[in-house]
């Protein structure tokens, strides 16, 4: 594998982390999504860097990238685009919605309906979309980095389950301490570091990486401890639903970008424990009909099975 691939991945990782001070972690795993060609949620309160994080990666890469900002009455025409009729041409024209660019930050997803989120779905899963009995594909690489605020917030929508299973990462980024928050306040006395970030990667270069993703080699035992974690999901008393085959091929892709990302042409056991709470957290029901603190539920259960589950050597 060339080396060249590492110092491209650095010099994205770096490019993003002027943006966000303070939290490697969350910027690792969104570039992680990113090689993997998944897609990722950002959950947390407002005001913590959810944003900037969608943003700076947009401008950190060398292409096309529309942001939405969701509202109640925001409409799928608004995502996808409409027919206009041309009175001098007699005939409908399509125009495409922002859904066509290479990367899309929908920002507070769950501040829209059910029905408008519904129309991220073809598009995150087949990229494609279909309009008035028209396919439309879109253009590739196609990123969408979707934030919302916890839904006990007033005047939001909960995802549905299939909605938030087309995410690959659901993450959490938190307040910062308070010497980074320091450093914030300085680095924004002169405007927003977000703005004067520079792509970092060209859209080629992107592409090479993510084939290079699927190059990185999964041991068979390493398949094995993957699938009983997932197994064991489906069959815990405190669980209602446990991790689909999608969800399993979604952990096995993350894992392999991961590799990638850490420098290494192979996948180890460490790098299925470290993505198992951010990919499959958000993809389980626990038991029970209250909403309220469900994730950190299902989250405490995934790490139970993990502690629990065999680490192959």
């Amino acid at each position: 594998m060339a080396t060249e691939y590492f110092e491209w991945i650095k010099a994205l990782e770096t490019n993003v982390s002027k943006a966000l001070l303070g939290k490697p972690e969350s910027v690792h795993l969104a570039i992680v999504a990113l090689l993997a060609e998944g897609h990722i949620l950002i959950e947390d309160a407002p005001g913590v860097g959810k944003t900037s994080l969608a943003k700076a990666l947009a401008k950190s890469l060398n292409c096309e990238f529309k942001r939405l900002q969701c509202t109640p009455d925001m409409l799928p025409s608004d995502i996808l685009g409409s027919s206009v009729f041309l009175p001098n041409k007699a005939e409908f024209e399509f125009r495409p919605g922002p859904i066509f660019s290479h990367i899309v930050v929908v920002d507070e997803i769950n501040r829209t309906t059910p029905r408008t989120q519904s129309a991220l779905l073809e598009a995150m899963n087949e990229g494609q979309v279909s309009i008035e009995g028209q396919t439309y594909t879109l253009k590739k690489p196609f990123f969408v980095l979707a934030t919302q605020n916890p839904f006990e917030f007033e005047g939001t929508f909960a995802l549905p389950e299939n909605q938030l299973d087309r995410f690959m990462l659901c993450l959490e980024i938190g307040y910062p301490d308070l010497a980074v928050e320091k450093e914030i306040l300085t680095s924004h006395r002169t405007g927003e570091p977000v703005d004067q970030l520079k792509p970092a990667m060209s859209l080629e270069q992107l592409s090479e990486l993510q084939r290079a993703v699927r190059d990185v080699r999964v041991d068979d035992s390493i398949n094995d401890y993957l699938l009983r974690i997932v197994a064991e999901t489906r069959k815990h008393p405190e669980l209602s639903l446990g991790i689909s085959t999608r969800g399993a091929l979604t952990l096995y892709r993350a894992v392999q970008s991961l590799a990638l990302v850490e420098q290494r042409t192979f996948v180890v056991p460490d790098d299925v424990k470290r993505l198992a709470v951010p990919v499959l957290a958000h993809r389980a029901i626990s038991k029970g009909l209250i909403r309220e603190g469900q994730r950190d539920r299902v989250k405490g259960v995934i790490r139970q099975i993990l502690e629990k589950t065999a680490v192959p050597k």
